[in-house]
C-alpha cells in the first residue's frame, strides 16, 4: 500500500513539475515546438475533436492554466479580439507541452521498477494526460480559424470614404 502512496506523491511532482516548467518556458521557446504548434489535415479545424465527442466531457476537466501567478485560464473565452486569442493560442500550446512532458516522464518508471509497473505508469500516464492534450488541440484549431476569420474580415474592411459637402 505504501508504493501507492509512492508513485501517487510522484505523479503528483510529475504533473505540477512539468506544469511549472511549462509555465517558465518563455513564449517564444512554447512558439517554436513543433510537436504542439503543428495542425495536421486530419484535425479538420477541430471537427476530428468532435467526433470524439469532445464537447460533451471536456468541460468536466480540471483547468490549471492561471495555477501558478500571471498563468492563464483557458476556462473560459473572456474576449474575441485577436490579440487575446493568440495568447490564447500559444497558451493552448503551453498547456498541451505540459501534458506530453508528464506523460513522457512515465517513463521514468522503467529506470527503477520492474517491466510491469512501468507499463502500467506508462498506461496511467496516457490515459491522464491524453484527455487534455486533445482538449487543447481541439480549443486551438477553433480558436486558429477564429483568428483567420478575423484575419481576413481585417483585410477586408476598407475605409469609408464620404463626399465633401457643398
Amino acid at each position: 500500500m505504501h508504493y501507492v502512496a509512492l508513485y501517487s506523491a510522484i505523479w503528483i511532482c510529475f504533473h505540477f513539475g512539468s506544469g511549472y516548467l511549462a509555465y517558465l518556458l518563455p513564449n517564444a521557446a512554447i512558439g517554436r515546438l513543433p510537436l504542439v504548434n503543428a495542425s495536421y489535415s486530419w484535425e479538420n479545424d477541430g471537427k476530428f475533436y468532435e467526433g470524439l465527442g469532445i464537447r460533451t466531457w471536456k468541460d468536466r476537466l480540471p483547468e490549471a492554466g492561471a495555477f501558478f501567478p500571471g498563468g492563464f485560464s483557458k476556462r473560459r473565452l473572456l474576449r474575441q479580439d485577436a490579440s487575446y486569442l493568440g495568447k490564447f493560442v500559444l497558451e493552448t500550446s503551453r498547456a498541451e507541452c505540459s501534458h506530453w512532458l508528464t506523460w513522457g516522464l512515465s517513463l521514468t518508471f522503467f529506470a527503477w521498477n520492474p517491466w510491469e509497473i512501468g507499463v502500467v505508469m506508462l498506461v496511467y500516464g496516457a490515459l491522464s494526460n491524453i484527455p487534455f492534450i486533445l482538449v487543447q488541440r481541439y480549443n486551438r484549431a477553433r480558436l486558429r480559424r477564429t483568428l483567420r476569420i478575423i484575419e481576413r474580415q481585417t483585410r477586408g474592411a476598407r475605409p469609408v470614404r464620404r463626399g465633401m459637402d457643398t
